[in-house]
């Protein structure tokens, strides 16, 4: 059975989670280097595969990309290590953003392409199915590292970043989200 492109990306995009898991082996300053070398590691194959097949990589790249341009796995871990620089002193807060990137962002492609119709207000791409998705299951996620306040307005700049953000939501998600969740927190 051929497993649709849009479910290997994003498979491929859950994997970030892991790095929640490094979190109980690596020291702060050791989580940012590896995020960066990931980011580093990532434009390199990048690069070294628009010019040669690089066996195992160039097939992955190749196969889920949606484009030439594409970088989104680069921007990830790039929004990985500014999340754990900026808010690395709570790792509940950066764990609730990568959580909810992780998630959300993989819901929302996976629902909202399969399911879909209806389009979000000035938007040309993104579907209220998409956005729900997102939302819901971010925000369950978020549950299991933060309180229901915080994790309803974490989930819900996670969405509305995903929806509008005008650079990759990558980026933009995992800083909304921090920056939502470390404002409420001081308020909680």
């Amino acid at each position: 059975m051929q497993v649709p492109r849009e479910i290997v990306r994003q498979l491929i995009h859950a994997s970030g989670i892991l790095f929640i898991l490094l979190e109980s082996f690596l020291k702060l300053p050791y989580l940012i280097i590896v995020a960066l070398f990931a980011a580093l590691a990532g434009e390199i194959i990048y690069q070294l595969d628009k010019k040669k097949y690089l066996p195992f990589f160039s097939r992955i790249l190749r196969n889920c990309r949606r484009d030439n341009l594409e970088r989104g796995f680069i921007h990830f871990f790039l929004a990985l290590t500014l999340t754990f620089s900026i808010f690395g002193t709570n790792l509940a807060v950066v764990n609730t953003a990568i959580i909810i990137l992780v998630l959300g962002d993989s819901a929302s492609t996976v629902i909202g392409t399969r399911y879909g119709k209806k389009l979000l207000p000035f938007s040309t791409r993104k579907t209220w199915a998409g956005s729900s998705a997102f939302f819901i299951l971010g925000f369950l996620g978020a549950l299991t590292q933060i309180p229901l306040y915080a994790s309803f307005l974490g989930a819900l700049a996670g969405t509305i970043t995903e929806a509008y953000s005008p650079v990759d939501d990558n980026l933009t998600i995992p800083l909304a989200v921090g920056a939502t969740v470390s404002i409420t927190m001081l308020f909680l």
